[in-house]
C-alpha cells in the first residue's frame, strides 16, 4: 500500500514551518491566527461570488422559466496545493501577502451550467457588474488543452466587507456545462493511476481526448436542440 495523503493539520505545519524560517511572525500563534484570518477573507469572497450567481440564475428563471445553472461548488485550496504552486513558480512562502498576490487561485467557485451559451451569458452578468474586475480570462471552451480539456476559467476581484474594512479578494471562477464536469472528473482520477506501461498511457490519454471530442460534439448538439425549440 502507498503512503496515506497527508492530512490538512500536516500541510498546514509544512506551510508554517517555511513561513516561519523566513522570520515574517514572531510567534506561532500570530501565524495561526493570520493565516485563519486570511483563509475566512477568501471563505467571505467565495459567499460574494456565489450569491452574485444564485441571484442570476433566480432572475434567468423568472424570465424564462428555466435554470442555466445546475449545480455550484466552491472549494478553498489546501496549504499543500498552496505549497507546491509557489514552488511551481520558483518562488518561496515568506508571508502571507506573498502567497495571497502570486496564488490567484486560492478562492475557486465552479459553476455547471446547462448549455453552453449559458457559460458565456453568466459570464457576462457577473463580469459586468460594477463590483467586479476581471483580472484574467482564459477559454479553454473555444481553445480546449491538449488532453481536450474545455472550460471557461476567470480570476475575479471582489470586495468583502468586513467589521473595520473593506479588503479586495482574487477568486477564480470556473464555468463548464455537465458534459464538461463529467469528463473532467473522470480525467482527473484516471491521471492519479500510477506505475502504467508507457503504452497503456498513450492509449488512455487518447481515449480521453475522442472522449473530450464526443462531449463536445453532444454539447454542440444539445444547444442546436434546444436552439430550435425555443425558436
Amino acid at each position: 500500500m502507498g503512503q496515506d495523503l497527508p492530512t490538512q493539520e500536516t500541510e498546514f505545519n509544512q506551510l508554517i514551518t517555511e513561513l516561519a524560517n523566513s522570520g515574517s511572525f514572531s510567534t506561532i500563534k500570530n501565524m495561526y491566527e493570520a493565516w485563519q484570518e486570511l483563509m475566512s477573507r477568501f471563505r467571505c469572497a467565495i459567499m460574494e461570488i456565489e450569491t452574485k450567481f444564485r441571484v442570476l440564475n433566480e432572475q434567468f428563471s423568472l424570465l424564462h422559466e428555466r435554470n442555466p445553472i445546475e449545480n455550484i461548488k466552491t472549494r478553498i485550496k489546501s496549504p499543500e496545493s498552496i505549497r507546491k504552486k509557489m514552488a511551481k513558480k520558483g518562488l518561496t512562502p515568506t508571508s502571507l501577502d506573498c502567497i495571497e498576490e502570486n496564488i490567484k487561485d486560492i478562492a475557486g467557485i465552479r459553476v455547471i451550467c446547462s448549455f453552453i451559451d449559458d457559460i458565456y451569458m453568466l459570464a457576462d452578468c457577473l463580469t459586468s457588474q460594477d463590483d467586479i474586475t476581471l483580472l484574467e480570462c482564459k477559454d479553454y471552451i473555444k481553445n480546449p488543452k491538449e488532453n481536450g480539456y474545455r472550460s471557461l476559467h476567470l480570476i475575479v476581484e471582489v470586495p468583502i466587507f468586513l467589521q473595520n474594512e473593506k479588503r479586495n479578494m482574487k477568486v477564480e471562477v470556473q464555468l463548464r456545462t455537465i458534459a464538461m464536469e463529467f469528463w473532467a472528473n473522470l480525467e482527473h482520477r484516471l491521471r492519479y493511476k500510477k506505475d502504467l506501461p508507457e503504452d497503456v498511457l498513450r492509449a488512455t490519454s487518447d481515449g480521453l481526448y475522442q472522449c473530450a471530442e464526443i462531449s463536445a460534439q453532444l454539447d454542440e448538439h444539445m444547444q442546436q436542440i434546444r436552439n430550435a425549440v425555443e425558436q
